[in-house]
């Protein structure tokens, strides 16, 4: 095959591997997305493995696109029909075929963060639980990580010990419950769900252990207890699993992942082989020295050392700033120089890390006053904007008439007289006579609590849903969006609101008929259950365009499978990076140095560390001394950047003075009135109230708001 002179000797190998149990340790730019393309296009190519055989899975969907791109450039057009995809894509699909067997409907739908929220809200205002001493967020987490560990709401139950877990337990069975009957799955259930199947119904179980006889799975670090178990028994009969990870690049603890999966491969499957990436084609070799000089301080790791032939390059460039303005302006004036001198830079070459979004608020006001064009990765998505999830809402119930979040989001909006006393009283008699929320709307005339008029317009509501159901059937997908928004009046309200908001919010909305069509000219015939699967499974990341000319801003998890000619590493102090909520056991630390690792190997020509004596964070002005990380790099990497070099002064922050019953303008939330301000910890606290995502507290050093002229 010609396209093996393409590989090195290690990535040779991984390529040709015959079979059984393969873990290939793939250092930071090490060309593990090649290998594993080139694998499969060897599988077909050279061993006649049908392509309809193999399983590729990786984290994100723009990664699967990529690799889908790549693998059929190699074999041909026969790769937009391969299962290469997310984890939980693959489940998805996996479930629209099986989840009957659970009783459940094929077109459920899939609940995103914001919806799975609402409902555990509405599970402690069942259980009568003030939402304010309950914290449905910590319960959403608690809930989550159980689901990643395969844990149902019957085992969690048995295991509660204290009040928080016991509490949680009451929630989580009420919320499966309430899941159940809405027809929905959250994000976490997508492969939880598909693994229960799997061991309730061996039959199930061995169709896709036949079915797939290579399976290649990317990230493998990154992997949780339910994926494992995934993997594990879609493996089981064939054992022709490919594994690429690199442990050194673990850093999802907090969302489920065990670094364990990785580092004990070689104890679950015996007869594996392993291989070792570390040539690296990113990086020159003072980034890598200065990487591995870090990570080396971990215990808990395969041992490897990436290494290049692309050259010394420059040294580790380290500014150490008076405090956190003084640190971005620096970053700012230093873009900008290297743009004047450089004519190969863009903006889009330059990318800020930080280890919390907090730390953003600071370089997006100088780099507004410098006039550096930014973008921030992790912000508020698409998706996630008022309108279009109200519209995605319409489509959701258009597919799925039980799905409960959905119908309560759009059953007043637009406004349409329905109040909250009426939604009550549809809840009350759907308990009374053990129905769903959707039936009894469909039975409003026997609802004795609600006047004649309250029961027509419920009833209104429901023919408006039954004659888009029938759209849906008989036209596209971008034809049924344009009627919802006709027929319920949504976008003449935004029109005859005239604001500049409203404006934005049109837009938006046009926005999402080009996405529609979009996908549409790539899949013709595209269903409505397909586009609603591909909107809940988009992630941050996915968003991120490489072409758009603006220096990234963002966090070090979000940086993860990224690259950039120069990066700047920001707050290196104890305490900010190492975080000081991870610093209390060994495996936590090690994961912060991890972080650190993953964040100096995304820099390809050069790489600036940046830290500061005194920082304005968390409500007040603290003292840092310089990150261990920063210590763990040998003196002879680093270049300490003279601040005489900075021509000059930084000016001072100052807080703009605000006052109740002003408006101000959120960066992600739009207009909001402000209900309360005060003191807290040298800090102000502002009660505000935002038009569209509602009450809000904010710290005033933090809030990313400015008073409406």
């Amino acid at each position: 095959m010609g396209l093996l002179d393409d590989l090195n000797p290690s990535q040779k190998e991984a390529v040709l591997h015959e079979g059984g149990p393969l873990l290939i340790l793939a250092g930071a730019g090490s060309g593990k997305t090649r290998v594993l393309t080139y694998r499969i296009a060897y599988l077909i190519g050279e061993r006649g493995v049908s392509p309809y055989d193999i399983l590729a899975i990786t984290f994100t969907n723009k990664a699967a696109g990529e690799m889908k791109e790549r693998v059929r450039q190699l074999v041909g057009e026969v790769a937009r029909d391969m299962w290469v995809s997310t984890f939980h894509s693959a489940c998805v699909r996996i479930l629209r075929r099986e989840i009957g067997r659970l009783g459940m409907d094929r077109s459920f739908a899939i609940y995103d963060e914001e919806d799975q929220l609402r409902l555990i809200i509405d599970c402690l205002k069942t259980l009568n639980l003030d939402i304010k001493r309950h914290s449905p967020r910590a319960i959403h987490a608690a809930i989550s990580n159980a689901k990643c560990e395969l844990v149902d709401a019957e085992s969690f139950a048995r295991r509660a010990m204290n009040y928080f877990e016991k509490v949680t337990a009451e929630v989580y069975q009420i919320y499966q419950n309430g899941l159940y009957k809405a027809n929905a799955l959250d994000f976490d259930d997508l492969i939880m769900t598909a693994v229960t199947i799997f061991q309730l119904f061996p039959s199930v179980s061995e169709k896709y252990q036949e079915k797939f006889k290579h399976l290649l799975v990317d990230e493998y670090q990154d992997t949780n207890r339910a994926q494992y178990e995934l993997v594990r028994l879609l493996s089981q009969k064939h054992r022709n699993l490919c594994v690429v990870g690199d442990d050194d690049q673990s850093i999802y603890s907090w969302r489920g992942a065990d670094l364990r999966n990785i580092l004990e491969f070689e104890e679950e499957f015996p007869e594996a082989r392993t291989i070792k990436l570390e040539r690296n084609y990113r990086s020159t070799r003072m980034i890598l020295d200065t990487a591995n000089s870090v990570i080396r301080n971990n215990r808990g790791r395969k041992e490897k050392a990436l290494w290049t032939d692309r050259g010394q390059g420059d040294p580790i460039f380290w500014f150490k700033a008076d405090n956190e303005h003084e640190e971005a302006l620096f970053a700012a004036r230093e873009i900008r120089r290297l743009m004047g001198e450089e004519v190969r830079f863009r903006y889009r070459d330059f990318a800020i890390f930080y280890r919390t979004n907090a730390q953003s608020r600071v370089f997006e006001d100088i780099f507004l006053q410098q006039k550096v064009p930014y973008r921030i990765i992790g912000s508020l998505r698409f998706y996630e904007r008022k309108e279009i999830k109200d519209i995605i809402a319409y489509m959701r119930v258009i597919a799925n008439p039980q799905d409960m979040v959905s119908l309560k989001r759009i059953i007043n909006t637009p406004r349409r007289g329905i109040g909250k006393g009426s939604l009550e009283a549809v809840e009350a008699f759907a308990a009374r006579n053990k129905i769903s929320f959707s039936q009894a709307l469909y039975r409003a005339r026997e609802i004795g609590r609600l006047a004649s008029k309250a029961q027509e317009r419920l009833l209104g509501f429901v023919s408006l849903i039954e004659e888009f159901r029938e759209e849906a059937l008989k036209v596209e997908l971008d034809e049924l969006v344009e009627k919802i928004w006709d027929r319920t009046g949504y976008l003449r309200e935004l029109e005859e609101e005239g604001t500049r908001e409203a404006r934005g919010r049109i837009e938006n909305l046009k926005e999402l008929l080009t996405v529609i069509r979009e996908l549409m000219a790539v899949s013709p015939g595209r269903e409505l259950d397909d586009f609603l699967m591909e909107v809940s499974l988009v992630s941050d990341i996915d968003s991120y365009d490489e072409e758009e000319d603006a220096v990234v801003l963002m966090t070090l998890h979000n940086a993860k499978g990224l690259e950039f000619p120069v990066v700047f590493m920001a707050g290196m102090e104890e305490g900010i990076f190492p975080h000081s909520m991870s610093m209390d056991t060994q495996e936590e630390l090690e994961e912060e140095r991890r972080l650190c690792y993953v964040g100096i190997t995304r820099a390809k020509e050069r790489l600036y560390l940046l830290n500061s004596w005194s920082r304005n964070l968390y409500g007040g002005a603290n003292y840092y001394s310089d990150s261990r990380f920063l210590k763990e790099i040998s003196d002879n990497f680093i270049k300490i950047v003279d601040k005489r070099d900075m021509l000059e002064e930084v000016p001072e922050f100052r807080s703009e003075e605000y006052r109740i019953g002003e408006k101000v303008k959120h960066r992600d939330w739009g207009i909001g009135e402000i209900l309360d301000i005060r003191e807290s910890h040298n800090d102000v606290l502002l009660d505000i109230l935002f038009e569209e995502v509602g009450l809000k507290t904010l710290l005033l050093s933090l809030a990313p708001i400015k008073k409406l002229r």
